[in-house]
């Protein structure tokens, strides 16, 4: 019987040769599958034999080959699911989904709400293990949290002027019913889009009801600017008029006290000398009140002979 296989091929493959490669390939997986890599925004969560057994941050890690399993969780990204619409082609085409978007006023009418949820995953186990479908949990949550804040307002507030309070108490609801449920989610941001009534005659008178509110908001925004400019100013003007009226008082009490002082100092000189400090007085009484006349006249009234006669052309 002739051998065909080249004496070279013969001679490489030998069993022992075939045992080392089959046992470098087998290293080569069991390495592969036990290193793995946790980036930075990421959490891996591991499992052994469908058990949770640690929770694994950022870097490189070890598991048991072919028994642990690792979930590599995103816990930074922010995730957003949209309701009443989809964008497609990049955003540039906006498609409407009215079976999302109707929803039930308290007072009995239709309205049409499209708005934006934002979360992030803060617990990865729970987010891993706690419930099977996680996105539809949080579109369904979402979604009754919206229709009951609706719900619960009249048209005109829903359109107008509860925009701030639907989506702060939406945002609270949600958050609530998710750790009720375990879901390991965090809301970021609730954000209302369009809300309007559904197409028809009525679209126009809704418009108008919406532009005169935007327009009360206005005013409304526009008087209290102007209040927070005035009521400084104001403010700082009566300061200003306090402290005047302080110094005056100040300026008052010490012009008071100097007169006080004064009197009291002539009362003193009076009680030592009363005639003579009586002609001072008079004297200084004359003074004063003679200090600033011009061609000033003195007449003594004993004078009874004659009449005195006065230079009334003036001094030549």
């Amino acid at each position: 019987m002739e051998h065909f296989t080249p004496a070279k091929v013969s001679k490489h493959l030998t069993p022992k040769n075939l045992a080392m490669i089959a046992a470098g390939i087998v290293a080569i997986i069991l390495l592969a599958d036990s290193v793995f890599i946790v980036r930075e925004a990421e959490q891996a969560v591991i499992t052994r034999f469908g058990r949770y057994v640690d929770t694994r941050r950022p870097g490189l890690q070890f598991k048991i080959p072919f028994i642990e399993r690792s979930h590599i969780v995103n816990t930074l990204e922010v995730r957003e699911e949209v309701f009443g619409f989809r964008t497609a082609r990049g955003g540039a085409v906006r498609v409407r989904h009215a079976e999302e978007a109707t929803m039930l006023t308290g007072d009995l009418n239709i309205v049409e709400v499209e708005w934006v949820v934002q979360y992030r995953v803060a617990d990865a186990f729970a987010w891993t293990f706690n419930v099977m479908d996680q996105v539809q949990t949080i579109r369904d949550v979402s979604r009754s949290a919206i229709n009951q804040m609706v719900g619960d307002r009249a048209i005109m507030d829903v359109m107008v002027g509860e925009r701030a309070a639907i989506t702060a108490g939406a945002e609270a609801l949600m958050t609530q019913l998710f750790d009720m449920y375990g879901l390991g989610v965090e809301v970021t941001s609730v954000e209302l889009q369009t809300i309007q009534p559904p197409s028809g005659r009525v679209m126009s008178a809704f418009e108008d009801v919406i532009v005169a509110g935007q327009d009360m908001h206005g005013h409304i925004s526009e008087g209290r600017r102007i209040r927070n400019e005035q009521i400084p100013l104001a403010t700082g003007e009566a300061a200003r008029m306090v402290q005047a009226a302080q110094g005056y008082a100040v300026d008052r009490v010490n012009r008071a006290r100097g007169g006080a002082a004064r009197f009291n100092a002539v009362l003193d000189e009076y009680l030592l000398a009363p005639a003579v400090t009586r002609r001072r007085l008079y004297y200084e009484m004359m003074e004063y009140i003679f200090s600033n006349m011009e061609g000033t006249v003195l007449v003594d009234h004993n004078l009874r002979n004659f009449l005195p006669m006065l230079n009334l052309g003036g001094q030549q």
